[in-house]
């Protein structure tokens, strides 16, 4: 059902109330579990070195992390600089505020914010993505406001983060939408959880009702290089969430 050439990473949001208690003896229960890469969202205060070494002493490979795009705004230069040292190949803008994407105009204007920043990441050798949520999928003159910032930016400088769950939560497809950008999404982050509900109810991989099989059909048109496990909120604790979606993702073929 998986290509078990594409790793699995975890996003370590899902685990942020660990985290904020001890950064680091959460990496080493996340290593034990059997991850061996992770997905950054935020450092834990400690300096880039200083984690690096740390993953290091782990086995654990830092694919890159979400950093907003006010800290761009405040220090782009550190930003990079950051995983650069840590090794990471992608950095990902995790959320867009309200005030950025009124109208069509709006994702225009991020797109060509998200330029910029694509090419001086680019020229540290990492990839900027950009991650979705469901309010991409709102219409702007007949347009999908995710349409509209995916093709108004350089393809060369800006991928796509593509969260399957969001896609399903809107309505959509996931895997016709990884199949409609080739090449364009080489990160996937792979979230479950509970269709046509609200409040969001989210789950472990395999545990909800996201159709995890097309994804994987669609992944190598999308030019998937990681699979990044993510949940927003855990009904378990959430290490034991995170232990479950890596069992049921094996039970599916995935090394």
């Amino acid at each position: 059902m998986t290509d078990k050439r594409i790793p699995v990473a975890l996003q370590l949001y899902t685990v942020r109330d660990q985290t904020e208690r001890d950064f680091l003896g959460t990496l080493k229960q996340v290593a034990a579990i059997g991850y061996s890469t992770v997905e950054l969202a935020g450092t834990g205060g400690l300096g880039a070195q200083e984690l690096k070494q740390a993953l290091d002493d782990l086995g654990l490979r830092c694919i890159g992390g979400h950093v907003s795009i006010d800290q761009f705004d405040q220090d782009r230069e550190g930003a990079i600089a950051t995983y650069r040292t840590l090794g990471a190949a992608f950095i990902t803008i995790p959320y867009l505020p309200e005030s950025l994407r009124p109208d069509a105009a709006g994702y225009r204007a991020v797109a060509q914010r998200l330029n910029a920043i694509g090419a001086a990441c680019a020229q540290e050798g990492i990839t900027l993505c950009y991650h979705n949520h469901s309010f991409e999928f709102e219409r702007f003159d007949g347009r999908y406001g995710l349409e509209i910032l995916l093709e108004a930016s350089d393809p060369a400088l800006l991928k796509w983060q593509a969260d399957v769950f969001w896609i399903a939560y809107a309505g959509l497809e996931p895997g016709a939408w990884l199949r409609r950008y080739p090449g364009r999404a080489p990160l996937i982050h792979l979230k479950d959880g509970y269709l046509g509900v609200s409040p969001v109810h989210f789950a472990e991989v395999g545990e909800g009702e996201v159709g995890f099989k097309a994804v994987f059909a669609a992944a190598a048109t999308a030019g998937a290089q990681c699979y990044i496990v993510e949940q927003d909120r855990c009904d378990r604790p959430s290490l034991e969430s995170a232990a479950l979606s890596l069992k049921n993702l094996k039970a599916w073929g995935l090394a």
